[in-house]
């Protein structure tokens, strides 16, 4: 792994911020194709991909800082947007990544349910290539394996600093390949008759369930709220919970709403006649 990929004069390109960067025009060019291939709403993708990659950059910092981190940052101020230190939490990232994807389309009349729908894959796909980020840049570790299997980190990164030469759980690594495998789900199930929000509310149980597991081999924090989970299992607990009863309300209503179109269609039919 290599944090620096190259230095113009003093200043050092890292591969962390490359990477995220391309993780976000990457996700932006998949969320245009789908909404492309949809028909729908394809023209405000890129600027809502903006909008949305800012706001979910900002919202992972914030999150991992005041929720995580506060103990450090409440000391160092200043440092409170050293990205490159490590320390950026999904879940912020998609809780205001998501409010102002909703601001967006409200603003331009889509309907926010069925594009979120149509964009899901789109970000989980980002957050995958975004955890590469992350095995780059030395953050996002595992804990200590206890054996000699494991990702021993380079001495300028936080995990070595944190653990020294240790081999460490590879967690960012397999958390970006089962988000691959949710992309595949979702793909899947969007080939599917479903409920308007139920892909998009899959996408939040299938990532809320592998993070809750993943947590157990993460390294980076270890503080347990209540004395049970971490903040990322609890939030995760919540996010599943959420949408699960949002899946379910969503197909509910599909199936309500097609049954009664069916029954005026009939009733139409017979006056018809």
């Amino acid at each position: 792994m290599h944090q620096y990929l190259f230095y113009i004069g003093s200043f050092p390109v890292r591969s962390y911020g490359l990477v995220l960067s391309l993780s976000i025009i990457l996700a932006v060019g998949v969320g245009y194709f789908l909404a492309k291939q949809d028909g729908r709403w394809h023209k405000y993708v890129v600027d809502m991909g903006i909008y949305c990659g800012m706001a979910g950059i900002i919202g992972a910092r914030l999150w991992d800082v005041f929720f995580f981190d506060w103990d450090y940052y409440g000391n160092h101020i200043t440092e409170i947007f050293n990205v490159w230190q490590g320390g950026m939490a999904i879940q912020g990232g998609i809780f205001l990544g998501t409010i102002v994807g909703i601001i967006y389309a409200k603003k331009h009349n889509i309907d926010v349910l069925a594009m979120a729908d149509i964009l899901a894959p789109a970000m989980i796909l980002g957050q995958a290539l975004g955890r590469c980020a992350n095995l780059l840049n030395g953050d996002a570790f595992g804990a200590p394996t206890g054996t000699s299997y494991g990702i021993i980190y380079p001495v300028t990164t936080l995990a070595h600093r944190v653990y020294g030469s240790q081999p460490l759980w590879p967690a960012e690594v397999w958390e970006g390949q089962l988000d691959i495998v949710i992309f595949a789900l979702l793909l899947i199930f969007r080939s599917f008759k479903h409920g308007r929000g139920q892909a998009f509310t899959l996408y939040i149980m299938l990532y809320s369930a592998a993070r809750f597991f993943l947590e157990y081999l993460r390294g980076d924090y270890s503080q347990l709220v209540f004395g049970l989970c971490t903040s990322a299992q609890m939030t995760s607990v919540i996010a599943f919970l959420l949408a699960f009863t949002g899946f379910i309300y969503f197909g509910w209503r599909d199936k309500t709403v097609n049954m009664k179109n069916r029954i005026s269609s009939s009733k139409h039919g017979k006056k018809a006649k």
